[in-house]
C-alpha cells in the first residue's frame, strides 16, 4: 500500500469545436506507453486483500469472466472476430449507454478497435445498461417555410424511467416505421443518411429480442463489423452478475463506513476544485439515515424495475440491505471476515431476479482496476473519473491506472456554410455606415456621380476636418447629423439591398446553427463521409 497523497486538480476538457476535429489525451500514438505503465501498476494489487481473496486473483477471474460473457453475447448476433477467439494478454475497454449517440461518442468505439488491433489486444465495449433511459426519441432537424428547426421523433412509446436492462419495446409498429418518420422529417437535408442501412438491422434484431437497448446496440455493433471493426461487446449487467464483481461488492459493503467517507470526501473535493455548488455534481454524496448508510449500488427487481439506492447497516455478523421500499436482505459478512458466503448469497439473490448494479464510479473503478489494461473515456466520464482516481488511492491504497480520453466532433452537412456570424456583423456595420457615415457609401460611386449631392459631401468633409472645440462641438455635431439625414435619399437603394441581404444571411445562419448541434444521432449522418471519418483513424 502507498500513502494517500493524491490531490484533485482542475482539468479542462472540452469537445473539439471544428468540424472533423479529434480529441485524444494522450495522443493515440502514445497509448502504448500508458498501457505499459498500467501493467506495471497492476503488480501492486497482487496482494491487496479483498475479504479473503487478493485483488490480483480477482482481476484474473474477472478478465476470464468478461471475455467469456463478451464472446457469448457477441456471437449471438454476429461472427466473432478472429482476435477475440484467442487468449489475449491485454484487454482494452470503453463503454456507453445503448442509445443513438452522436458521432463523437461512436468515434470512441472505432478508436478502441483501432488501438486494440494495433497493440495485439482485444477491445471490449461495455454496454452501460444499468443507466435509466430518459427518452426513447431522436432529435431530428427539419426544413420548413421559415427555415430550420429540430424536433424529437419517438422510436417507441414513452415509459417511466427504468434501466435499459429492463426496457422492452412497447410498440413494435412504432419501432418498425421509425426510419420512415425520421426520413420524412429530414426531407432532403441529409443525402444518403446512414439510417437507411442501419435501421433494417435494428428491426431485424427486434425479432430476436424485445429489449430496446439491445436492439440498438447489437445492430450498431453489426454495422461496425461490416465496417471492419473487430471488437467484442457485453452488457454491463452481465459484468455485475459475475462472481468477481460480487466479491468486490461484498468488500465495499463490509467496509462501507470507511468507503463512504472516502467517496464523499473525494466528491466534495472535486466540487471545491471546480467551483461546483450543486449537490448532484459530479455525483450525489452517499447519504446516511441513522444507522443505514447508502452504498454505491443501485438495486431493483425484475418485477419492480424502478432503480433505487441501496442502504446497508451492520447487525452482528450480518449486513442488512434495503431499498427502503420492499427489498430487505441480509449477507453473512463481517468487516474483516472472508466474503465467500456473502458472495454465494449475492449470486443466489441475483438468480432470483434481484438486480444489484454498481453506480458510475464503481463501474469505472472495477473496469480500470480489474477488467482492462486501459479504459477509453469520453469527455464526461474523464471529468468525473478524477474522483475515481482519488477513491482508488485513498480507499485501496493503490496508484490508480491511467485512462485515455477520446472524442470527436462531426457536423451535419450545411452546418459550416459560407455565411457566419461575422458575415452578419459585416452587413450590420455597413447598415450603420449608411446612417452615420453615408459619404463612405457614396464617394467614388461613378455610376451616380452625376446626381450626387457634391455640396453636401464637401460640407461633411469640412465638418469632419473641423476640430471639435468646446465652442464648436454642438454646432459641429448638429451639422454632421443634418447632412447625414440629407444624404439618406441617395443611399435608400443600398439600404434596401443590404436589408434583403441581411434577411437572407440571417436565415442561412439560423439554419447553419440548427445543423451545427454536435449531438445529433450518428444514424442521421451521410453514410459515406461518416464511415470514412470513423474508419480512417491514424496513430
Amino acid at each position: 500500500m502507498i500513502s494517500s497523497n493524491l490531490s484533485l486538480h482542475q482539468r479542462t476538457l472540452r469537445a473539439p469545436r471544428e468540424n472533423g476535429a479529434i480529441l485524444a489525451e494522450p495522443p493515440l500514438v502514445e497509448i502504448g506507453g500508458l498501457v505499459a505503465e498500467n501493467l506495471q501498476l497492476r503488480q501492486q494489487q497482487e496482494h491487496y486483500d479483498v475479504q479473503g481473496r487478493t485483488l490480483g486473483d480477482l482481476s484474473r477471474l474477472a478478465r476470464q469472466e468478461l471475455l467469456r460473457d463478451a464472446r457469448r453475447w457477441t456471437a449471438a448476433y454476429r461472427d466473432l472476430p478472429p482476435a477475440a477467439t484467442s487468449r489475449p494478454e491485454q484487454l482494452f475497454l470503453a463503454g456507453h449507454q445503448p442509445q443513438l449517440f452522436h458521432p463523437g461518442v461512436w468515434f470512441k468505439n472505432f478508436a478502441l478497435g483501432h488501438l486494440a488491433k494495433r497493440h495485439g489486444a482485444v477491445g471490449v465495449n461495455l454496454v452501460i445498461d444499468s443507466d435509466t433511459i430518459k427518452t426513447a426519441a431522436l432529435r431530428v432537424p427539419s426544413a420548413s417555410g421559415d427555415g430550420l428547426h429540430a424536433a424529437w421523433v419517438p422510436l417507441d412509446q414513452s415509459s417511466e424511467p427504468i434501466p435499459y436492462e429492463e426496457r422492452k419495446i412497447r410498440s413494435r409498429g412504432m419501432f418498425a416505421d421509425f426510419a420512415a418518420r425520421v426520413m420524412q422529417q429530414l426531407g432532403g437535408l441529409v443525402p444518403d443518411a446512414l439510417l437507411r442501412s442501419y435501421w433494417p438491422l435494428a428491426v431485424q434484431r427486434a425479432r430476436q429480442t424485445d429489449n430496446l437497448g439491445a436492439c440498438l446496440a447489437q445492430s450498431r455493433h453489426q454495422l461496425e463489423g461490416r465496417w471492419g471493426l473487430e471488437t467484442l461487446e457485453v452488457p454491463q449487467s452481465r459484468v455485475f452478475q459475475s462472481e468477481s464483481f460480487a466479491h468486490l461488492a461484498a468488500h465495499l459493503l463490509a467496509q462501507l463506513p470507511r468507503f463512504r467517507t472516502v467517496y464523499n470526501e473525494a466528491v466534495q473535493e472535486y466540487r471545491d476544485v471546480h467551483g461546483i455548488r450543486g449537490a448532484a455534481q459530479p455525483v450525489p454524496d452517499l447519504a446516511a439515515e441513522g444507522e443505514w448508510l447508502e452504498a454505491p449500488f443501485w438495486i431493483w427487481t425484475a418485477a419492480d424495475p424502478i432503480r433505487r439506492p441501496l442502504f446497508a447497516r451492520r447487525q452482528g455478523k450480518e449486513i442488512r440491505l434495503t431499498d427502503h421500499h420492499r427489498l430487505n436482505l441480509s449477507l453473512p459478512l463481517s468487516a474483516e471476515g472472508d466474503a465467500a458466503r456473502a458472495v454465494a448469497r449475492l449470486l443466489e439473490i441475483s438468480c432470483r431476479g434481484v438486480k444489484l448494479r454498481g453506480r458510475a464510479l464503481v463501474t469505472t473503478l472495477w473496469s480500470r482496476l480489474a477488467l482492462g489494461d486501459v479504459f477509453l473515456h469520453g469527455i464526461g466520464g474523464a471529468k468525473y473519473d478524477q474522483v475515481t482516481d482519488a477513491i482508488i488511492e485513498r480507499f485501496f491504497g493503490l496508484r490508480p491506472p491511467g485512462f485515455a480520453v477520446v472524442s470527436a466532433t462531426l457536423l451535419l452537412p450545411g452546418a459550416n456554410g459560407p455565411d457566419s456570424a461575422e458575415s452578419l456583423r459585416a452587413i450590420d456595420r455597413r447598415l450603420r455606415d449608411l446612417t452615420w457615415n453615408p459619404q463612405r457609401c457614396l464617394e467614388g460611386d461613378d455610376q451616380q456621380s452625376g446626381s450626387m449631392p457634391q455640396e453636401l459631401l464637401a460640407a461633411k468633409r469640412r465638418w469632419i476636418e473641423t476640430p471639435a472645440t468646446s465652442e464648436r462641438a454642438r454646432t459641429r455635431c448638429h451639422e454632421i447629423r443634418r447632412i447625414n439625414e440629407a444624404l439618406q435619399p441617395w443611399v435608400t437603394a443600398q439600404r434596401q439591398q443590404l436589408l434583403a441581404e441581411r434577411q437572407r444571411t440571417a436565415r442561412r445562419l439560423r439554419m447553419s446553427q440548427v445543423l451545427a448541434w454536435r449531438e445529433y444521432g450518428f444514424c442521421l449522418y451521410p453514410e459515406g463521409p461518416l464511415r470514412e471519418f470513423l474508419t480512417g483513424i491514424r496513430g
